[in-house]
């Protein structure tokens, strides 16, 4: 990658018999949002610190623009960090606590009324400059914490989690917002997120990690419609899962037979007939028809979630499988119903992968 400001070089840690990193390499671009997303305890948050020099990598190492910083202390890697919690100072001013990484760089005067102006409107929190942290709203309390990191300009921004403690409105706005500044700023950001619908609404390209391993790293769409372990295929979207046994392979397409019915998906990890597979698919992935189809059933409910519903359909064989679709009318609880899917909208695993 030609313009890249984060590398990350057979990277571990670990603490004691815990692995949180193992042999991790990473590169992130100019101008790249890039997401860490992860189950807790995954390690994403270890990686994050040790990008900010909160901690010490036992093996590899740590380049941010061209500088070997594996050894430097957070002060001197010219990062930014919001946190999860704000942590900002109760007794100290709006202004103040935007300033405050300046104040510890020992910045002018002059300095720090020009970052602090610049950043405030940035985050749009004009006016708000000497109010006081109880004084305002959760939403005012990130934009303060998102201005101290961005206050000295720096050449990289690391955020752990920090739309957690919102609400859900007020997180999807904040998505919205975060995002719009990092392409204003032109400048990367590393977020570390559990929660998928943040990192696919906001990141580039992201990493997925379990067990302080990295399962498969790329572009967002790319994780998300062409998953190349169980776990990415399982843990991103909310996919139909169904266990066979595989009774054919035809180039990459693998039939599994599934209650009696024949199902297709990709096949991956070298399965062949007779092993025991796994099949993911995921719900908006799955047709839902009146008339025609592979597997026949009755809708037995119907959540609405606005522009699309789940439908619940109870198959013949007594198995159930969700449907995200936008369908409307005829398709009301008690209607029976078929699904189908294509089988390279599927993807099939050996089981207990």
């Amino acid at each position: 990658m030609s313009d890249t400001v984060l590398t990350l070089e057979h990277v571990s840690k670990n603490f004691g018999a815990i692995t949180a990193a193992d042999d991790i390499n990473i590169e992130v671009g100019q101008t790249e949002f890039f997401a860490l997303l992860g189950p807790s305890g995954s390690g994403k948050t270890t990686m994050l610190r040790m990008i900010a020099g909160l901690e010490t990598p036992d093996t590899g190492r740590i380049v941010i623009g061209g500088t070997d910083v594996t050894r430097l202390p957070p002060y001197k890697r010219g990062i930014g960090m919001v946190f999860q919690d704000f942590l900002l100072f109760p007794h100290k001013t709006v202004a103040e606590n935007i300033t405050f990484p300046l104040k510890m760089q020992r910045s002018s005067d002059t300095e720090k009324a020009e970052h602090l102006q610049w950043v405030v409107n940035l985050v749009h929190l004009e006016g708000l400059e000497d109010r006081y942290p109880h004084q305002l709203s959760g939403g005012q309390k990130q934009r303060v914490a998102l201005a101290r990191g961005l206050v000295s300009r720096p050449s990289l921004l690391l955020l752990d989690e920090p739309l957690a403690n919102l609400d859900r409105e007020l997180r999807k706005e904040m998505e919205v917002e975060i995002r719009r500044f990092q392409l204003e700023l032109g400048i990367p950001f590393v977020y570390v997120t559990h929660n998928q619908e943040e990192a696919l609404t906001m990141s580039d390209r992201m990493a997925i990690m379990r067990d302080g391993k990295m399962e498969q790293v790329g572009e967002k769409f790319s994780l998300y419609h062409n998953p190349t372990s169980q776990f990415v295929a399982s843990f991103l979207g909310s996919p139909n899962v169904f266990s066979g046994r595989v009774s054919a392979v035809d180039g990459e397409i693998a039939t599994l037979d599934w209650h009696g019915h024949a199902i297709q998906a990709r096949a991956h990890g070298g399965l062949k007939p007779g092993d025991a597979a796994t099949c993911y698919v995921k719900s908006e992935k799955i047709a839902i028809e009146t008339d025609a189809g592979e597997m026949s059933g009755e809708i037995r409910d119907v959540i609405f979630k606005g522009q699309y519903a789940d439908f619940l359909v109870l198959l013949d064989n007594g198995e159930e499988v969700t449907v995200s679709s936008s369908h409307r009318g005829q398709l009301v609880k008690g209607a029976k119903t078929h699904i189908i899917w294509k089988p390279e909208n599927a993807d099939g695993f050996p089981a207990g992968e």
